[in-house]
């Protein structure tokens, strides 16, 4: 038997590939499924399942293209309604693999369907559990993203989740291994570890929401307790992943369009599309195609991109560092972003080597903020999150989550100078982007973000010191 998490950064993903005896399992695939098939091939094995914790709301399962290549079924737990060929499970169901075999734990909660997998070796011995996002490192799943598909409230739901923790995940041996659906970066949860693997027993250690003492109603209290909104694009991805979905092939196929920059001009006019630039931020604020929006491929690109753009429909034109374009088409399709049209051949220096009409943006370096910044009349947008923001921020800056630009940007004065910032300089440039495509340029961006700044002599507070002062 050989068990293998394949972990995906970006969105902070994991998937995972079981084999016994030349036959195979996968565990929430990702959309591209070239890995998996490699894999296979590389065993000898053939995939006997594709098992899926549940319809997926932060990324686009692979599920289909996997199952269309290598006949094997799609199987779910109980409840789970798709519009494709699937199996939907019974509870306890027993699916074997060579000589181990994989049970099915219905575990409702983060949502009607989800479901564990748990991996029984050779032995008979209960040895690992695919918790999907029912069971994180540290968090348990968020119980307020399938109101609207089941007709519960986040309480209703979270009472679910924790009768389901405590019947079908805490009764397991304190030695079997948890393999979850995500780790820190996701939004499916909200306090999980940065480890991606860990046993039944740390987590009744470490884990909140496993405590042993706690009440149904505490439960629910700290579950639903600070929950963001989830981003738009999640209602999205699971109605591809339980209506279906064009081929990944097909899509990287029409995406691959290469187009001079009188081509690509002709297209941004034509077509509406969105202009995302993927190349590093520092690259960016020095010239772009104006009404671009920067999005770095090198940082958490495709939950940024899912994020801030709101309609996956909406047509993509690309600008990317060389031999990078496909890379960027299959990291947006992970997220549901299929309508990719074309590309910008030769880059950014094609067009301004055509003589286009080129943009900015004002970016200082953090000792120049330093030199200008005066306390009390400056004013600072920190586009962090609010939890970075409370941890310590320049005295009297305005809190502005890039999350919530949607929101808050119709609040800006146009004619009112501010100072722009996040940690490192990723998160404030997409917002300067999407403030110049705008209108806005009355905004200077810092350099190094809140990491460069807190080297220099600019009066920060800290109220982690504070309270404990």
């Amino acid at each position: 038997m050989k068990v293998e998490q394949i972990y995906t950064g970006c969105l902070a993903q994991g998937a995972y590939y079981v084999v016994s005896e030349g036959e195979a399992a996968i565990i929430d695939p990702l959309r591209e499924v070239e890995p998996y098939l490699k894999r296979l091939q590389e065993d000898g094995a053939k995939l006997k399942y594709i098992f899926e914790t549940h319809f997926h709301a932060d990324f686009v399962s692979g599920h289909l293209d996997l199952s269309k290549k290598t006949g094997a079924p799609i199987i779910y737990g109980p409840n789970a309604k798709c519009e494709f060929e699937c199996v939907s499970a019974e509870d306890g169901q027993v699916f074997e693999l060579g000589k181990v075999k994989i049970k099915v734990l219905h575990t409702p909660g983060h949502t009607a369907e989800s479901s564990c997998f748990l991996l029984i070796d050779e032995n008979g011995k209960d040895y690992a559990v695919f918790t999907g996002d029912t069971l994180f490192i540290g968090d348990v799943g968020r119980p307020d993203l399938a109101q609207k598909a089941t007709g519960l409230t986040k309480e209703q739901l979270a009472a679910m989740l924790y009768k389901s923790l405590r019947s079908k995940i805490m009764t397991l041996a304190d030695d079997v291994i948890v393999y979850p659906g995500h780790g820190a970066g996701s939004a499916c949860g909200k306090n999980m570890s940065k480890e991606t693997v860990s046993t039944i027993g740390a987590q009744k250690r470490f884990n909140y929401a496993l405590r042993a003492d706690m009440t149904e109603e505490e439960f629910i209290k700290e579950v639903t307790a600070g929950l963001l909104p989830p981003p738009m694009y999640f209602g999205f991805n699971v109605a591809m992943n339980k209506k279906g979905y064009e081929s990944l092939d097909v899509v990287r196929e029409r995406a691959k369009k290469p187009l001079s920059p009188d081509e690509f001009e002709v297209a941004a006019e034509t077509t509406g599309a969105l202009i995302l630039d993927t190349r590093d931020a520092s690259v960016f604020a020095k010239g772009f195609i104006p009404q671009s929006i920067n999005i770095g491929l090198k940082g958490d690109f495709a939950p940024w991109a899912g994020a801030m753009i709101v309609d996956v429909k909406q047509p993509i034109l690309l600008v990317c560092d060389e031999g990078t374009v496909e890379e960027v088409i299959t990291r947006l399709s992970r997220v549901g972003f299929d309508n990719v049209v074309g590309y910008l051949k030769g880059g950014f220096e094609a067009w301004k080597n055509a003589g286009k009409e080129i943009d900015a943006v004002s970016r200082i370096s953090a000792q120049e903020f330093e030199k200008r910044f005066k306390a009390g009349e400056s004013v600072v947008f920190d586009v962090r999150k609010e939890s970075e923001f409370q941890a310590e921020h320049i005295v009297d800056a305005l809190n502005k989550p890039l999350l919530y630009i949607n929101d808050w940007i119709k609040d800006v004065n146009p004619k009112q100078h501010f100072y722009l910032h996040c940690a490192g300089g990723y998160r404030s440039m997409i917002a300067a982007s999407i403030l110049q495509a705008r209108g806005y340029r009355n905004f200077t961006e810092i350099e190094g973000g809140f990491n460069a700044i807190a080297k220099t002599s600019i009066p920060r507070t800290n109220y982690v010191c504070q309270s404990k002062a």
